[in-house]
């Protein structure tokens, strides 16, 4: 490993303060749920061993002394005035006027040992607890968990019947892993299914991240959707408009009786409540059927003459509101 001070970036001189803000600036750089770099992870645990050796007093003494390497092991044990009498995970150095000083590798909270939870608080605690300004989670307590895997994205397609009424749909992840994907009644366009713990797992020990699949409503032959509401054009003949008429209306659930009234102009819009999308905690929507008015196919004599004789003596400019 590289020496310490130089992954860090830091002088020899440098304080405490200097140091934590160097690993803080470069860990959040190659923290691989944070950088696209190739080379993040090994490039993170470079500067995670780098700061556990500079951020505490006790280790960076040692090594500036010259008594471990840059990854923290001793460097001469058994000679040279060392003994080999130290406890698990350190070395002892004999003292001036004999005997021998112990030297212990500790982690955490008492153990006068590098615990770097503080930074991976400040780093990734506060994402993880809803963003920044967020309080200290319950027990955390200066250490913080290991960072969480990241969370992979995925769309699944599913059609109105599916999101009205609920249903079973598959999807491959990024990951390449296969689930099926329980989809709740009543679902809206847009809406995202989060899947715990299927995402990446975590390359330090920490829980897998969450798969985020969004639902898309794939297109309707007659029925547009806007939010919980549902659009229909329906088309309409020249006398239902004139005269007013009782037609039949397609729904989700089957066919209604839409009363047109008379004199009705096209580009209407009717509203039928409670016929759109259904909604768990709420009110459904409605079902919008705006009027489409068609002419018959091929030419009549009767209409023209008549569209010919309002023209002459009835004419009109819908299009006035427009000039």
């Amino acid at each position: 490993m590289r020496d310490p001070y130089t992954v860090l970036g830091v002088a020899k001189t440098a304080d405490l303060a200097e140091i934590k803000k160097a690993y803080r600036k470069l860990a959040k750089k190659f923290h691989p749920d944070q950088s696209k770099d190739p080379k993040a992870k090994d490039k993170f645990a470079e500067v995670s061993s780098a700061y556990e050796i500079l951020g505490d007093e006790a280790k960076r003494g040692q090594f500036d002394r010259g008594e471990i390497d840059a990854e923290g092991k001793p460097r001469f044990q058994g000679f040279e005035g060392f003994g080999a009498g130290a406890g698990p995970g350190g070395f002892s150095r004999r003292a001036p006027g004999g005997g021998f000083e112990q030297y212990e590798f500790r982690a955490g909270p008492g153990g006068g040992g590098f615990d770097a939870s503080d930074i991976f608080s400040e780093l990734f605690g506060a994402a993880r607890r809803g963003g920044a300004g967020a309080g200290p989670s319950p027990g955390a307590q200066g250490r913080a968990s290991p960072p969480r895997g990241e969370d992979v994205t995925a769309q699944i397609s599913v059609n109105l019947r599916e999101a009205v009424h609920g249903g079973k749909n598959r999807v491959t992840l990024p990951t390449g892993r296969t689930l099926e994907v329980t989809v709740p009644a009543g679902i809206e366009d847009g809406q995202t299914i989060r899947l715990k713990g299927q995402g990446h797992a975590s390359p330090y020990g920490g829980e897998a991240g969450d798969a985020l699949v969004t639902v898309k409503i794939a297109k309707h032959p007659y029925f547009r959707v806007e939010n919980r509401d549902l659009r229909l054009d329906l088309p309409l003949t020249l006398y239902e408009a004139v005269l007013g008429a009782k037609v039949n209306v397609p729904t989700l659930d089957g066919k209604v009786e839409l009363t047109v009234p008379a004199g009705s102009n096209g580009g209407r819009t009717l509203r039928l409540r409670g016929k759109g999308l259904p909604n768990p905690s709420g009110t459904p929507g409605d079902l919008l059927v705006t009027l489409r008015i068609v002419l018959p196919e091929g030419s009549d004599p009767d209409l023209t003459a008549l569209a010919e004789k309002w023209q002459k003596q009835r004419p009109y400019d819908p299009r006035q509101d427009l000039a």
